[in-house]
């Protein structure tokens, strides 16, 4: 289980908690992803720490979709309308989500004007972008790098991706424990789905950086689900025909499907951490992963899962983990846990900044 950092307690109001909190994101609806997901949540769970948060996202501002990946938005915003927006909003504290055009110009305003920020990193970009282009990883971690290392505090989901990033140079790394809607993914109701058994599901983006290949290339019993969209859908769904590709789902249809599945087929090598592995073991489906950091740390000695290389011996050997094992597990990652721990951090560097 992930380690937590112990930062500054929310609840009770002194004069170092955030009235309101400014979160910039390139990545928002109509996203669907773990990012999108967790910064919902977010804003939903504020209210309950007396923090009002406010989103300033690309469907603010004019956009375009980016090259060989339409579903995320780029913003064309000027240094000066994101300055204006921030002003007019006059938040206590501003964090920053990602590393996109609304981000990199959210930078530029704290720098500018002695603001001091938060950020997470969410993703491996590095890693994402050289699965793409022949871009060398060393390159975008040095931009990265000096990003993130402007900030008071860069938040990570896991220690060994902390320690992972502290060897490429980043610094002040927090630990920001992650969470999942329990309520909604424990109610999922496991459903016949006239299907041959064993159902082995994968939920996330279907794209090229998810290694998602390694999971339909299996040969394995039953049928393979894929739930989510993404730029390489139309061709696996040709390449691979006797595969249920069934686009984007959401809310309690997500969470029956989730319940339904026999295992859940996380083939990533590169999520820095991977909640929907802790959806899937709240409706009580085991997980069937690669033995690499996220699932690492998600899974860890639980015994909810199997981590293999051969991922065919994973998925069989994970049929066997009874479901309310994987159930009691996941209780402990719960969203409004999650939610506190992110505003402590930035209470944190609030406090730093008035000291």
């Amino acid at each position: 289980m992930p380690t937590r950092d112990v930062a500054m307690p929310v609840g009770a109001r002194c004069p170092n908690n955030p009235r309101r909190v400014l979160i910039v994101s390139d990545a928002w609806r109509p996203q669907v992803n773990g990012v999108v997901r967790t910064l919902e949540w977010l804003c939903r769970e504020a209210p309950a720490f007396g923090i009002e948060v406010v989103m300033l996202t690309p469907d603010q501002f004019w956009s375009v979709p980016m090259p060989t990946y339409g579903e995320i938005r780029l913003s064309l915003a000027l240094p000066g309308t994101v300055a204006s927006r921030i002003e007019a909003i006059s938040p206590d504290a501003i964090h920053i989500a990602t590393e996109g055009p609304l981000g990199y110009l959210a930078r530029l305003y704290c720098m500018r004007n002695g603001q001091p920020f938060t950020t997470c990193y969410h993703t491996r970009f590095p890693e994402y972008i050289a699965a793409r282009v022949p871009v060398p990883v060393a390159w975008t971690y040095a931009l990265l790098r000096r990003f993130h290392n402007a900030a008071d505090t860069t938040l990570v989901a896991t220690g060994a991706l902390r320690d992972e990033m502290a060897e490429h140079g980043f610094t002040k790394l927090k630990i920001w424990r992650r969470g999942i809607d329990l309520a909604l993914f424990q109610n999922g109701e496991r459903k016949e789905t006239g299907l041959a058994r064993p159902l082995a599901l994968y939920v996330g983006r279907v794209s090229v950086e998810k290694n998602i290949e390694a999971f339909l290339a299996l040969d394995l019993p039953g049928v393979k689900m894929v739930v989510g969209d993404g730029p390489a859908r139309a061709e696996l769904a040709r390449k691979y025909p006797q595969v249920r590709f069934m686009g984007l789902r959401s809310g309690q249809e997500l969470a029956d499907l989730y319940a339904s599945a026999d295992v859940f087929v996380f083939p990533s090598r590169t999520d820095t951490f991977g909640l929907v592995m802790l959806e899937a073991l709240a409706a009580g489906t085991p997980v069937a992963a690669m033995p690499v950091t996220g699932p690492s740390e998600v899974l860890g000695a639980s015994g909810c899962g199997v981590m293999k290389e051969d991922l065919r011996a994973a998925v069989l050997e994970a049929l066997a983990i009874p479901r309310e094992k994987c159930r009691a597990f996941a209780s402990q990652f719960g969203i409004r846990e999650s939610a506190q721990n992110f505003f402590e951090h930035v209470s944190a560097a609030l406090a730093r900044r008035r000291a």
